[in-house]
């Protein structure tokens, strides 16, 4: 079965685009059909995609950055290091982009959706099936989206043994590019810390 058949034909019976939080619950419900994955399949309450809350938070402190006078987004240099990894549209970095690259709105979009739907199986692949809140997994997928760190950080560790108190505060560790403090990044793990803790 091809995934993108699937997604051509909701898209027609639509009759517009998707949404980002559409994409992604779209994409998880498929991947339970196929049972490809142990993750969302009723076996624990735990969540298994990001909520719109979530997606809000990663939007905030990402920004879909230098949008020109035509309505086109253009890459960026990463500010910690004013070089790589170049960035695009709501913080994609990777293959294809670099000093240059422009892409629509819809582009952007649509991998945030994608970007988010691969970063909630892999923090729930990462959670180990531990007992998670909506809020605490929201968190922790914004957090692993900006850092590409929740298989090794000592945050997932704590979560995993049940410690919240302990995992909240370190997300708080999490402060730096290219060795530099950087003011956003205090935010974003404040933020992100706040919304672990609400639950």
């Amino acid at each position: 079965m091809q995934r993108k058949s699937i997604f051509d034909a909701v898209r027609n019976m639509l009759g517009r685009g998707f949404r980002a939080s559409e994409v992604i619950q779209l994409d998880a419900a498929i991947d339970r059909a196929l049972d490809r994955h142990d993750i969302g399949d009723g076996s624990n309450s735990s969540p298994a995609i990001i909520s719109d809350e979530g997606i809000a938070l990663v939007q905030r402190f990402e920004g879909c950055a230098k949008v020109r006078r035509d309505g086109l987004v253009e890459a960026y240099p990463d500010p910690g290091s004013g070089g790589d990894p170049w960035t695009i549209g709501w913080g994609a970095t990777g293959h294809g982009i670099a000093r240059g690259t422009v892409w629509t709105q819809e582009q952007c979009d649509t991998r945030l959706a994608a970007d988010l739907a691969s970063y909630s199986q892999e923090v729930a692949r990462a959670l180990d099936g531990a007992p998670t809140t909506q809020g605490e997994f929201d968190a922790l997928v914004s957090f692993h989206y900006n850092t590409g760190a929740i298989a090794r950080a000592t945050l997932t560790k704590y979560h995993r043994a049940g410690r919240k108190s302990a995992a909240a505060a370190e997300f708080a560790r999490w402060n730096r590019a290219a060795g530099r403090i950087l003011p956003g990044l205090v935010n974003r793990r404040k933020a992100e810390a706040a919304l672990y803790s609400q639950g």
